[in-house]
């Protein structure tokens, strides 16, 4: 992902914070590779619990995907309730189905000031042959007590402002925020904490020193823990390679408008609720900072910004808000997340005192909240289950043309979306 493009959430940021470069030889019970979601909120709940915790981080805390993605708080994950009861058990179900509500508590809780709403998520379908699988996914919601409705043609119109959907349902457990913020609050609670967060330095080396891991860094700083916690997701870089080769990184590309004017904001998400769609490739959208409609996508699977990419995005808004068409495109920029073949959430422990996580496929604002939370609640108290088990790490065939066929498995899932009703 560039950085040279600026996002929506850069030029409405709180000023970063002013931390320090690693120095000499540190030392903790817990070092932290990583400063998005997963790393802050793990380092937030072990500061809080007494533990000595180191942070690293070649950037500020939020460069990577937890500061530019859709600020979407969506609960669960891309498998429906009676699935994740298939596969992990009814104590997963409760904790996917509770995401939401713990990133909320955690921004209340810490007084983080990053614009949180609960408004609610609209998944819609413009396809009619996606419309049962909808019904039965907030069956399952709400069987298990989540506050969620289904939404005829007129309804999902209504709440969205767009003609082209064909129904829908609404969960009310989800909301929205301002995710750059949010990362730079998480970093500051977790600091109050007690934990040290240092950046400008990339770990190059880890390593077994004894019973502890010693983690080099590439200004010659070192530090020294009994645990480690990787959460670099699709920014894991040659430290781990074969935790890079598990995953997919994948573009997720956006544009914003200019500000709407009240006469389009009236009637375009009326109600702010997040959306996104059902296809196999589809879209997801909001009103956001300084009332500009985001809508964001799947583009390219390479480091690339691609204008085709970015135009298709911008054609598919026009497509969904016709009357946008005259509202000028004032920002644009690139994320990338994790996706696992699977479509699962991964979690490692390759070795004793080694702990990664990774691969929230488009669930990554609440998802990586409550799980590093979770993980760092069992570090503190190994009596405090995981939601997830650890399973091994498995490469990717021929991981290193990820690009190619990951973009082919796009072009063939856009058509099978083309050919459904």
């Amino acid at each position: 992902m560039s950085h040279t493009i600026p996002s929506l959430w850069a030029a409405t940021a709180r000023p970063p914070l002013d931390l320090p470069a690693p120095e000499g030889e540190m030392r903790a019970d817990v070092a932290i590779v990583g400063a998005g979601f997963t790393g802050l909120s793990a380092a937030l709940r072990l500061a809080g619990g007494g533990a000595s915790v180191i942070v690293l981080d070649t950037h500020a805390p939020g460069f990577g995907a937890s500061g530019r993605n859709g600020g979407q708080i969506i609960p669960g994950i891309k498998i429906d309730p009676d699935g994740i009861d298939r596969v992990y058990g009814e104590a997963t179900t409760d904790f996917a189905g509770k995401t939401a509500d713990t990133t909320l508590a955690l921004i209340e809780a810490h007084g983080i000031d990053c614009d949180a709403h609960r408004d609610g998520w609209i998944q819609g379908s413009v396809k009619k042959a996606h419309l049962a699988q909808i019904e039965r996914r907030a069956e399952q919601w709400r069987k298990r007590g989540a506050n969620v409705a289904l939404l005829s043609r007129e309804e999902v119109r209504a709440r969205t402002g767009s003609a082209i959907f064909e129904g829908g349902w609404f969960d009310g457990r989800a909301g929205r925020l301002h995710p750059l913020n949010y990362a730079t609050g998480l970093a500051e609670a977790a600091r109050t904490a007690g934990a040290d967060i240092r950046v400008g330095a990339a770990a190059t080396q880890l390593a077994r020193q004894g019973r502890d891991w010693r983690i080099d860094l590439a200004n010659g700083a070192s530090v020294t823990a009994g645990q480690v916690i990787v959460a670099t997701n699709g920014y894991s870089g040659p430290l781990f390679p074969e935790l890079r080769a598990s995953l997919v990184p994948a573009g997720s590309f956006q544009v914003a408008t200019a500000p709407l004017p009240e006469t389009l904001l009236s009637r375009i998400l009326p109600g702010r609720s997040v959306v996104s769609d059902t296809r196999r490739v589809g879209n997801y959208f909001r009103i956001g900072p300084e009332n500009r409609l985001m809508m964001g996508g799947r583009g390219t699977f390479t480091d690339t910004p691609a204008d085709a990419a970015f135009a298709r995005v911008t054609d598919d808004l026009h497509a969904t808000f016709p009357e946008t068409r005259d509202q000028p495109i004032a920002y644009r920029w690139t994320g990338r997340v994790a996706m696992t073949a699977d479509h699962l959430p991964h979690v490692h422990q390759p070795l004793p005192g080694l702990v990664m996580a990774a691969g929230y496929n488009g669930r990554g604002v609440a998802l990586s909240s409550a799980l590093g939370t979770a993980i760092g609640a069992h570090l503190l108290d190994a009596a405090q289950p995981l939601p997830f088990r650890f399973t091994d790490i498995r490469p990717l065939p021929v991981h290193a043309l990820h690009p190619v066929y990951a973009t082919l498995a796009i072009w063939y899932y856009r058509l099978r979306d083309a050919l459904e009703s």
